[in-house]
């Protein structure tokens, strides 16, 4: 089968750890017989995916090099960080559930008297290499050795800049479990971790932790860490279900029908964490691109009016619960301006009513409590005019909601 040719041993040699390893033997056994891999590779949910963005490679390197839009992809200062201290996480939420975002993807979710960290990246680059690739534009908010103990590590793919070698390899040396998609605990043995602290789930598959309750649910991208991308790992995004409370967190995705499943299966949530950064008009449009905004938008990941409509979908068709905009501000991943997702995102949320949180990276905050709603991004980087555009299909479908939200 494509992809399960094994290296020569000088090959492996050669091949840099954070390439991580391929699944083999009753791993990959197990990987065929999940109903969502065909030909030799994971689907996604709605039908292939584009990897490659359309149009030509000039127009391309123009937008990324054009020296005026460069500018706006980066902070012009230094950026607003809450310094995390062991004060701020000792006391248990009084709610009972706390989110403390700490840039990027990166979310230490307390739910219910446990701890789970989500896509964790302290690495000073995602990249598998430590002097080139994507360097973070702010420091992390604590050392990983100040967080603390935690119940689990939850994994949403194996990307760089969500599956971090340097991370992981200083979580092995700990007792925390970690829940990941089918085919990433490879990647964790080969830097580690015992396959005894492993939870690895097929979409809609659920473990139990400490009394929560993890499910993997579909997600719409891709994955790959080496040169060849064989796409034998699973990516997913996550339900974590508490005696009290439920959070959902998206990983990397494109916009899907499916976001109306998992929420009308699992939801509503009490707080979603949603992918709203890292897109562009380059980048592959979706098969339906439900949401229609100015050139092609991606199939892979969302941008913040897709990102508000998943969360509208997961609310089960209302304005609810919380959204934590994640999967921006931490690295530059796009040729968007670096603060576009912060701006856009909160106008959006504001247009519909929507509760949103937007803290500095670091700040913890309760969802049921007062939310962090200062734009800090303003005062560094280039504020960009995109508003939040409403087709009249979605138009529509917000007002039977808002409706429906008045009735009730």
């Amino acid at each position: 089968m494509a992809g399960t040719r094994s290296q020569s041993p000088g090959l492996r040699a050669l091949r840099p750890a954070a390439f991580g390893a391929d699944p083999t033997g009753e791993r990959m056994a197990r990987i065929r017989r999940s109903p969502h891999y065909r030909d030799g590779v994971f689907q996604n949910p709605e039908g292939p995916t584009r990897l490659r963005p359309p149009g030509s490679a000039r127009d391309l390197a123009k937008t990324y090099f054009d020296k005026d839009t460069r500018s706006r992809r980066a902070p012009h200062g230094a950026l607003p960080v809450h310094a995390t201290t062991l004060a701020d996480l000792a006391r248990p939420p009084a709610s009972g559930l706390r989110l403390t975002w700490m840039g990027h993807s990166s979310v230490l979710a307390e739910i219910d008297g446990r701890r789970v960290l989500f896509d964790p990246v302290w690495g000073e680059r995602c990249s598998p290499f430590p002097f080139v690739g994507p360097k973070r534009l702010h420091p992390v908010p604590l050392p990983l050795a100040a967080l603390g103990p935690v119940d689990v590590v939850v994994i949403s793919h194996d990307h760089y800049d969500h599956l971090d070698l340097p991370t992981v390899k200083a979580l092995a040396g700990t007792d925390t479990l970690f829940a990941v998609p089918l085919g990433v605990g490879a990647h964790l043995e080969h830097w580690g971790v015992s396959a005894d602290r492993l939870r690895e789930l097929d979409w809609h598959e659920a473990t139990g932790i400490g009394g929560l309750t993890l499910t993997a649910t579909p997600a719409r991208h891709f994955c790959g860490r080496g040169l060849r991308n064989t796409q034998h790992t699973l990516w997913a995004s996550w339900v974590v279900a508490g005696e009290e409370h439920r959070v959902y967190h998206s990983g990397d995705t494109g916009y899907f029908d499916g976001f109306k499943d998992i929420g009308a299966t699992h939801g509503p949530f009490d707080a979603t964490m949603i992918q709203i950064g890292a897109y562009s008009d380059f980048w592959p449009k979706g098969n339906s691109d439900p949401i229609p905004g100015p050139g092609s938008w991606p199939e892979i990941h969302m941008n913040p009016a897709e990102g508000l409509q998943a969360h509208l979908d997961l609310q089960q068709g209302r304005p609810g619960g919380v959204l934590l905009p994640i999967h921006w501000g931490t690295f530059n991943l796009a040729p968007h301006p670096w603060a576009e997702p912060g701006e856009w995102t909160m106008a959006a949320a504001d247009a519909v009513g929507q509760p949103a949180a937007f803290p500095v990276p670091g700040l913890p905050f309760e969802p049921a409590g007062e939310l962090p709603a200062e734009p800090w991004w303003r005062g560094v980087g280039h504020v960009p005019s995109r508003k939040w555009p409403l087709p009249d299909p979605v138009k529509d479908s917000f007002h039977e909601g808002l409706d429906l939200v008045g009735e009730g």
